[in-house]
Order: C-alpha cells, then structure tokens, then sequence
C-alpha cells in the first residue's frame, strides 16, 4: 500500500468516525423519551416513598440506605442501557427494570 493509501484510508475512518459521533450527540440523551420518562417517575415515587417510610419509622435507616442503593442501581442500568440505545430504552429493558422497580416496592413499607 501506498502512503496515498493509507492516508486515504485514514482519513475516510476519521471521517466515519467524525460524524457517528456527531450524529449520537445531535440525538442528545433524550431523557424525556416515554419509556425512559416512565422508569424514571417511579423511581422518583419510590424514592420519596421510602423516606415517607424512614420518616414515620416504619423502615430503618439501614433499611433505607440499603432500598435507595437498590434504587440508584437501578437508575445506573436505565442509564446504561440508553447511552447504548441512542437515548432510549428498548420495551425489553423497559420491562427487566420494572420488574426490578417491583421487587423494591414490595421492600417498602412491609
């Protein structure tokens, strides 16, 4: 190969490169996309949910800090899965992180 070749070649992956990036950027995160809009209200419900629990005692602190963890685990995962999804969550992972948002509101307030 030549050193046209190479440099052409180079230039053209920079270039591919160049504008997925700007095209994922132009995107932005779309937070307020439905699924994602969805997931995320209920995380916000369970989290005011559990220190309504804390508050009038009927849950520990430890019991607290262990159900918020659960919660901020959950929203890394929602996170995750847009940044991979073009800022949206698919319906398959929009149903894996309810079931996991249900198994955290069955621990609050037992």
């Amino acid at each position: 190969m030549s050193i046209k070749t190479i440099a052409a070649a180079a230039l053209l992956t920079f270039s591919a490169i160049a504008l997925t990036a700007s095209t994922a950027s132009a995107q932005g995160w779309r937070a307020t996309h439905p699924r994602r809009a969805e997931v995320n209200a209920r995380l916000n419900r369970q989290d005011h949910r559990i220190n309504v629990e804390r508050r009038s005692g009927e849950i520990t602190a430890a019991q607290a800090h262990d159900l918020h963890a659960e919660d901020r685990g959950i929203r890394a995962e929602e996170r995750f899965d847009a940044s991979n999804n073009g800022g949206h969550i698919t319906r398959a992972e929009d149903r894996s992180l309810n079931r996991q948002e249900n198994a955290v509101s069955r621990q609050i307030g037992r």
